[in-house]
């Protein structure tokens, strides 16, 4: 099977970077372009100004599916992704480019329950214990398991690989089938300190204030909008006062959209003292703290998942 315009596809990289254009790439792109990508080496490679460079849109993880709506003869791929919600961009999910050798036909399903990675990093291997053959898979991508555990070793498929791949069973949970707390929630968040904010990104080394939030009830199979303005449309409105652990706050600038978002970690006390935990912009870094005056004065509102 070969891809094709308006056919489904899956990701076979561990992480996808979706772009706005083929030309938009720059040469410290090039690990994440590979088709054995490097995310560890592109973000490291990144100075802070190209950490937030606005080409990327987004990112996929491995076994994510798409909509192939354009093939080009050097090898990039326009899709959608269509497990990343983006309503005000396209009805059927976020859209971007991405090289064409980083997907791999969609297949049937299996037929069995997935599974969900449960660590923050693993790697998939080419029997229990060797060789790495796909670094860098990160919490909350979908696995279909191959077969049961063996010595403590998972055999699971991979698109794009004909044999089963392995991975510590322990890594990779069954998808939840009911909805997470907010303890739940915030666990993962709360793993995901420190990562270094990459505007679009959506991994455990790098993520913007939307990635976060995605990622994070991902985890548990709750699929949100990509984007925080999106993400608000999605959510259930609470009184500011009656936000609790696991919600969410918004910010706006007056007269603009929604700009940022936070997942609230304690309930406010008198005071206004208001805490979340939230990829940060200006800091280029994930953190939990109580909101500064200036998120304070464009806070607009608390959200309810």
């Amino acid at each position: 099977m070969e891809l094709q315009p308006g056919r489904e596809a899956v990701v076979r990289v561990a992480v996808a970077t979706l772009w706005t254009s083929p030309e938009a790439v720059r040469p410290v792109d090039r690990p994440a372009l590979a088709a054995r990508t490097d995310i560890p080496a592109w973000i490291s490679g990144m100075n802070t100004d190209q950490q937030v460079g606005d080409c990327v849109l987004s990112q996929l993880l491995l076994g994510e599916r798409v909509l192939v709506t354009e093939l080009r003869p050097d090898g990039w791929a326009h899709v959608v992704a269509v497990q990343q919600p983006a309503a005000k961009l396209d009805p059927r999910g976020y859209p971007g480019w991405l090289p064409a050798d980083q997907l791999a036909p969609a297949t049937a399903p299996a037929g069995v329950d997935p599974l969900v990675v449960d660590a923050t990093v693993t790697a998939l291997r080419a029997t229990p214990n060797g060789e790495v053959v796909l670094p860098d898979v990160i919490l909350g991508t979908r696995l279909t398991p191959a077969g049961p555990p063996v010595d403590g070793w998972r055999p699971v498929h991979a698109p794009g690989h004909s044999r089963p791949l392995w991975l510590p069973a322990a890594h990779a949970v069954p998808v939840p089938t009911t909805p997470p707390t907010a303890g739940d929630v915030l666990a993962v968040a709360a793993r995901l300190l420190d990562v270094v904010y990459i505007w679009g990104g959506v991994s455990a080394y790098g993520i913007d204030c939307s990635g976060l939030v995605h990622l994070a009830w991902r985890r548990f199979g709750v699929v949100l909008p990509r984007d925080a303005d999106d993400q608000a449309q999605a959510t259930t409105p609470v009184p500011l006062g009656a936000e609790r652990p696991g919600d969410l706050y918004f910010f706006a600038r007056p007269g603009r959209k929604i700009h940022h978002i936070g997942i609230v970690t304690a309930t406010p006390r008198p005071g206004d003292d208001r805490r979340m935990l939230h990829a940060c912009y200006l800091r280029r870094r994930v953190l939990e703290e109580r909101l500064p005056a200036d998120r304070t004065a464009t806070l607009v509102g608390a959200h309810r998942v």
